[in-house]
């Protein structure tokens, strides 16, 4: 695992040196601010999604897109997303530009000015991102509708684009006052990965961190989802050619104990040629052209997804029959020592892989750090190391059960 330093400034911003890839000249500079779609109330679904676009507009300092010409005139490359749980944003530049990409986050930080006239434009780009990614679009559409039955009361309901209406009426004064409120130092973490000196990168925080004030007190979230009663179907009917599946089961926080033998379950049953997913739906039935099955673990209680994209003239209640028929097996430990250790050395060199450059690494780290504990992250490879069949076992038949899952299909109106 990667060697780190940490501190944190008077205003309760954690600072994080990760030196990877020496003598590269490569940096990445990342800001996780610790607010997603978790964080937001039913009617102002979106807002966290919406305040990543705006942040790249003017500033105290800035005109509307001088942070972006400014990072391209160094020949770096900045860009941003939204999850449940964080909002993250980076700039991958060269290391000799360390203290203008601190200065340019720092800038973002205190000084936006979120206006009205570059808010009004900017949510007609976020509506037709909804329509292009969500409404439009039958796999999006189905993903956004699972977790809107698999939730009925915990904001992980909504994914982060939000509901239609809602990014049709937020106001400006709804985008500052979820900036005031979150945008703050003792809610942000700042990264700095690659070949870089762990001194230079504290001084340089302390000098365009430190005198940034925090506003207002961080309003907790307490919304725990109610325990499933029973299994939960829907049938989606859109403009698509072929039916897709989609089967979720609800799994615990990131924090489980639980959670690297689903990640080994989620390898073993969906990812690559060598899958089950693959060799049985894909190669022997001949029913599905695309699938995933992944572990979408968070903050709070979440899911293990299986999705299914079925071929033409393939009914989706066909391919669901066939996936809990492989489900079963693995219930019924038909898992052999081979496959363990197959899972094993994919799930570890994946691991491998995501630490080899500083962006990767910047990422992996913030993910954790913003979502609350870094001790899952820095014990995973010893915990991959330790699974047995029975715990994958175990696991499948603790959490793939009828009761605790949602069933989606879509197919055409």
């Amino acid at each position: 695992m990667i060697e780190f330093k940490k501190i944190s400034l008077k205003n309760k911003l954690e600072v994080y040196a990760l030196p990877v890839n020496k003598n590269s000249e490569v940096i990445s500079v990342d800001i996780f601010y610790k607010v997603g779609s978790r964080n937001e109330v039913m009617g102002k679904s979106g807002i966290a999604h919406m305040l990543e676009h705006l942040n790249f507009k003017s500033t105290k300092n800035l005109k509307a897109g001088e942070f972006d010409e400014i990072i391209k005139g160094f020949g770096g490359v900045d860009n941003a997303s939204t999850g449940f749980d964080y909002t993250h944003y980076y700039i991958k530049c060269a290391k000799k530009n360390l203290n203008k990409a601190l200065e340019l986050f720092a800038e973002l930080m205190q000084n936006l000015t979120l206006k009205d006239e570059e808010f009004q434009p900017e949510r007609k780009v976020v509506l037709e991102e909804r329509r292009w990614r969500t409404d439009n679009n039958p796999l999006g559409y189905l993903y956004f509708r699972l977790f809107n039955h698999a939730f009925i009361y915990h904001p992980y309901h909504w994914t982060p684009i939000g509901f239609l209406r809602d990014i049709e009426n937020w106001t400006i004064e709804d985008i500052k006052e979820f900036h005031k409120t979150y945008y703050q130092p003792k809610n942000a973490i700042l990264l700095v990965s690659g070949d870089i000196e762990s001194e230079e990168v504290f001084n340089g925080a302390k000098k365009y961190f430190e005198n940034i004030k925090n506003t207002k007190i961080i309003p907790k979230v307490y919304m725990k989802e109610p325990k499933q009663d029973g299994s939960k179907r829907v049938i989606l009917r859109r403009n698509s050619q072929t039916q897709i599946l989609a089967l979720g089961f609800k799994i615990p926080n990131f924090k489980h104990k639980d959670i690297p033998a689903l990640n080994a379950l989620a390898e073993l049953l969906g990812n690559g040629k060598s899958s089950l997913m693959n060799e049985i739906l894909v190669d022997k039935l001949n029913l599905i052209n695309d699938y995933y099955a992944f572990v979408n673990d968070a903050i709070d209680e979440n899911l293990f997804i299986f999705i299914c994209n079925c071929n033409l003239n393939v009914k989706a209640e066909q391919v669901e029959k066939e996936l809990w028929k492989i489900i079963y097996s693995i219930k019924n430990e038909q898992i052999s020592i081979k496959d363990l250790e197959k899972i094993k050395n994919n799930t570890k060199s994946d691991f491998i892989f995501s630490l080899s450059s500083a962006s990767d690494v910047s990422n992996l780290f913030g993910s954790y750090l913003a979502k609350g504990d870094l001790k899952p992250l820095l014990s995973y490879e010893k915990d991959i190391e330790n699974l047995t069949i029975k715990d994958l076992v175990k696991c499948a038949k603790k959490y793939f059960n009828d009761n605790n899952s949602t069933t989606v299909i879509l197919r055409k109106k």
